[in-house]
């Protein structure tokens, strides 16, 4: 890439699922990446980053806490953009405040006040969710849904600071990552012989497409304001059909979990997210890429 290699990037939450895929990304592509993580020393977290060419010349892993103010200084220190990806990622919480609330919150108000103070940087792009897009606080909307409200949380505060504080911000709303996201589902009626499918719909998208956005919203510098990523909304009944068609051998369920009526589909507009350059991966691929990745790593045999 011409003109990038002196470019330095923060990815905070870097061990994640996302993250992950951004650190290839951006190193691939020439980016110095400064990384930061839970626990530098853990390799179960760290040794996909290490394994990388050039490694050792440009990434490089920081130890930082969301709820520590301050802590991400030394990792955003010197770099031109910050992806802020880490958020927790927690359905079933006994202290939704502690668990999920304060640090989605307080985290990134921490990381974008270090942004504020460090000259270097010129645009942050947060990694959100479509849920904070489809949800709000009509009173239509489950109280119990935590992890949807700390991304709602976390948008709002980022963009009241970002405003306040004249500091450029893109976020990146993603819908549920191909099918890694609803795993647990997937491997429950499709590999254990379930007689059900839930009635349920999702937004879905590939992953590398929101890897690819998060640097895209980044390089160009018309991006501005939120970009929604979704490829399709499908129901369960949609993803069955899908699997039934690459593999007719599976033992797949034939009915909904309950006689209701569908829960309905829904459309999300491309035209932003294509605007920035993203040309979505179809969901038939991203669900086959998965049986296929699943199948590699030994955690189904067919």
């Amino acid at each position: 890439m011409s003109g990038e290699e002196e470019k330095t990037i923060c990815v905070t939450g870097a061990s994640g699922y996302i993250a992950s895929l951004i650190v290839k990304l951006l190193h691939l592509r020439g980016y110095t990446v400064k990384a930061s993580v839970r626990d530098p020393n853990d390799p179960r977290k760290t040794e996909h980053f290490l394994a990388l060419e050039g490694a050792k010349e440009r990434l490089q892993l920081f130890k930082a806490n969301l709820l520590e103010e301050g802590s991400f200084d030394s990792a955003i220190d010197g770099c031109e953009g910050v992806f802020h990806t880490a958020s927790p990622f927690y359905h079933d919480v006994k202290d939704p405040q502690a668990e999920l609330l304060d640090p989605a919150v307080k985290g990134t108000i921490n990381v974008l006040s270090t942004c504020l103070k460090t000259p270097s940087v010129k645009r942050v792009v947060l990694t959100s969710s479509i849920a904070s897009v489809a949800f709000n606080g009509m009173p239509r909307t489950p109280e119990t849904l935590w992890y949807v409200l700390s991304k709602t949380l976390a948008e709002n505060a980022a963009w009241e600071f970002a405003k306040g504080n004249n500091l450029q911000l893109v976020s990146i709303n993603a819908a549920s990552i191909g099918l890694i996201q609803t795993i647990t589902k997937l491997e429950h009626f499709t590999f254990s012989g379930a007689q059900t499918y839930p009635n349920a719909t999702f937004g879905w998208v590939n992953v590398k497409d929101v890897a690819n956005a998060h640097i895209q919203a980044f390089d160009n510098p018309e991006a501005n304001g939120r970009y929604c990523l979704v490829e399709r909304v499908a129901h369960f009944s949609e993803v069955v059909n899908i699997l039934h068609d690459f593999y007719p051998d599976f033992l797949l369920p034939e009915k909904c979990a309950d006689e209701k009526i569908y829960i309905p589909i829904y459309k999300v507009s491309k035209e932003k997210a294509e605007s920035l350059g993203v040309e979505f991966v179809p969901l038939e691929v991203s669900i086959k890429e998965t049986v296929e990745s699943l199948q590699d790593k030994g955690f189904i045999r067919f």
